[in-house]
């Protein structure tokens, strides 16, 4: 199957999951489960939406592998691997906040090749197939380019461990007086999107998993934007880094030198 097929695929059943979700949706979620933490949660609709992503990829593929971030790593016969994150940002969902997403990229041998990226309440479809650039309401997206650190709007995220927040803290009072200003939004998927459309310049965040970037690390970077982590290694759990050319790298630097990669010691 070619990336515009998979695509296709991802598209149709992103959609309807969103729709799944705001159907069901109440009032206010009912948290069924913790995570790392206990403020990192799991709601009933988390489960519900990746069952219902997982049955629908599988009735069309059924030899494709599925990472899911409730339903685990499940294996597959062929070169695709579906990576899917039914709602990313999971506590703006519980407080009916409109920053959270539908998440769906698919690999091809171990590249992503094809993401959506559902922002539900926001009524946007963010979509991008590697080599074809990435698109939302028919416009093709473009990051900003050309800002220098000390006039960029710079998102971020924080993790849920009291140790690591205490390290994300200081960093942000060294980052804070360096740019224009900071956003925390509360997905990192969203996030990306927003550095693809130009609303936010940069991107920086110690604690994201796969599937939270995959579709919006390939919207990003079809759109322009640089994506990594520190010292020439790729994004990953540890730190993800995204921005234009140029903004990428002071952004880098400035992290780098606040050795964000790191959490307190216990208690501290």
């Amino acid at each position: 199957m070619l990336p515009d097929d998979l695509l296709a695929l991802a598209k149709d059943i992103a959609v309807e999951a969103g729709e799944l979700l705001l159907a069901k949706r109440p009032a206010r979620p009912e948290v069924i489960d913790t995570k790392s933490s206990p403020t990192d949660v799991v709601t009933a609709l988390d489960r519900e939406t990746e069952d219902l992503i997982r049955a629908r990829i599988k009735a069309v593929r059924p030899g494709d592998a599925i990472l899911g971030e409730e339903g685990g790593d499940v294996p597959g016969q062929g070169r695709v691997r579906w990576v899917v994150d039914p709602i990313d940002g999971t506590v703006n969902f519980l407080y009916g906040l409109p920053a959270w997403a539908i998440s769906i990229g698919v690999e091809v041998d171990g590249e992503i090749v094809a993401g959506v990226v559902n922002a539900v309440p926001m009524g946007e479809l963010y979509t991008a197939v590697k080599g074809g650039g990435a698109w939302l309401a028919g416009e093709r997206l473009h990051c900003n380019t050309g800002v220098p650190l000390d006039r960029a709007l710079i998102a971020t995220g924080f993790g849920y461990a009291a140790s690591r927040r205490v390290v994300q803290a200081e960093v942000l009072t060294q980052v804070l007086p360096r740019v224009r200003d900071i956003r925390r939004g509360g997905s990192c998927a969203v996030d990306l999107c927003s550095v693809a459309a130009g609303r936010v310049d940069g991107y920086y965040e110690r604690g994201t998993q796969y599937w939270d970037h995959a579709a919006g690390g390939l919207v990003a970077a079809e759109a322009g934007a640089r994506i990594g982590g520190l010292r020439g290694k790729p994004y990953n759990p540890e730190l993800t880094i995204c921005a234009a050319p140029g903004l990428f790298e002071e952004l880098h630097d400035l992290l780098a030198a606040l050795d964000p990669e790191r959490d307190a010691p216990t208690g501290a």
